[in-house]
Parts: C-alpha cells; structure tokens; sequence
C-alpha cells in the first residue's frame, strides 16, 4: 500500500530525529512503549486525540480548505469525539432518547436544517448523541441499555427534528486512566462542558460533524 507506506515512512523519520534531537533515553524510549500499550488497553487512544487537541487541528485544516474552495458559512463543525456508533434506532421527525431509567432532568430538543441556500431541507438524517447524568456514555458504560442516549432522526417535509431526551452530565478522564496521567504531566485537564453530539447528512450534500454545548 504506497500511501501506508508514505505514512509510516514519514512517522519513523519523524521519530528518529525526535529521539536524537530531543536526546531520548533507553528508559524514556520503553516508557512510552508501555505507555501506548497501557492506552490501548484502555481504549484511549480516541480520548487522547481529543485532549491533546489532534482531532481539532483536523477541524482547522479543513476549515481552511474549505475558506479557500469559497465553501466559508453555515454551522461550524467541530469534533466528533470518541464516544460515536453507529447504527442508532431511527426514527421519523421526532424520536425518544432516553430509556427511562435516568432520573434526569427532562430535555427537548428541537432544530431545523437547511442547505447551503437557506432553505428547508427535508429527509435530512440528524444522527445525536450524548451522555447520561454520569457523565458516561452506552456502549462504554456496561450499565446502560442498548443505544441509550442515541437516535437518528429524519426531517421531516421543513426539514425539522424533534427529540425527548435527558440534560446530560459534563465529564472528564478516568483519573486513573493514561490519558489523565498524561494531560496531568502537561498541567492541563480534560474536563468537557454537558454536550450534545450531531452528525447531519443528506443525498447530494456534504456531511457536517457538530455539537452544541
């Protein structure tokens, strides 16, 4: 594969010159051997892209391609994370998030979608998700049901979405996690604002990754 092998090519040099520049030692060298074993042990690696602010720089680039292109307007997009799957219920116009075992406060949310011309676009899929008041997400929390706190909506004839849903909790790292260990050797945190995630596509027009905080 020439562009794996591109990738890789450019990874090892970069490393290289690192570990000589930077004067890397034997045990500072196995150190972060175990270290990336211990992250994906954790299933981290997606968390740390985002702490370390890798997944947003994704963002930037594309954003100025797309300023370049003249494509500059509508919603902002933003990071996915690493909480998304796929394969939500789905519904029409309006859907249920939550199964009922959350004794949250309850949240209704409610949106329009429109193309780049300002105009309602219908059968539009608005794909949302978010955590519970714990601050944790299903599939990556054994005690929530399948798909809690996920669904997929299609809008309807003016391009709205409705959903039930509960306020969901802010959130941070395991504290006993390698992406905390490594954020806290930084000085930095991770704590993250109660949010919502979007994903909205449609036949014909570019897929936009959002959330709203």
């Amino acid at each position: 594969n020439p562009r794996f092998k591109q990738i890789i090519l450019r990874v090892l040099q970069d490393t290289a010159r690192l570990i000589e520049d930077l004067e890397i030692t034997e045990d500072e060298f196995w150190h972060a051997v175990d270290y990336l074993n211990r992250l994906g042990g954790r299933n981290e690696a997606g968390l740390l892209a985002a702490g370390l602010g890798i997944e947003h720089f994704l963002d930037l680039l594309q954003d100025a391609k797309d300023a370049e292109a003249g494509l500059g307007g509508g919603t902002p997009r933003t990071i996915e994370g690493p909480f998304y799957v796929a394969g939500a219920p789905l519904a029409q116009g309006e859907a249920r998030m939550d199964d009922g075992t959350d004794p949250g406060v309850v949240m209704f949310l409610q949106g329009q979608v429109f193309d780049a011309d300002g105009k309602p676009l219908a059968g539009a899929t608005v794909d949302l998700w978010h955590a519970n008041t714990q601050g944790t997400y299903s599939y990556f929390d054994s005690t929530q049901s399948e798909f809690n706190l996920r669904r997929r909506i299609i809008t309807d004839a003016e391009g709205r979405y409705r959903a039930r849903s509960i306020v969901p909790s802010g959130y941070g790292c395991d504290p006993q996690g390698p992406t905390q260990e490594c954020l806290d050797l930084l000085g930095r945190h991770v704590q993250r604002p109660a949010h919502v995630h979007f994903f909205i596509s449609a036949p014909g027009h570019r897929h936009l990754t959002t959330q709203i905080n």
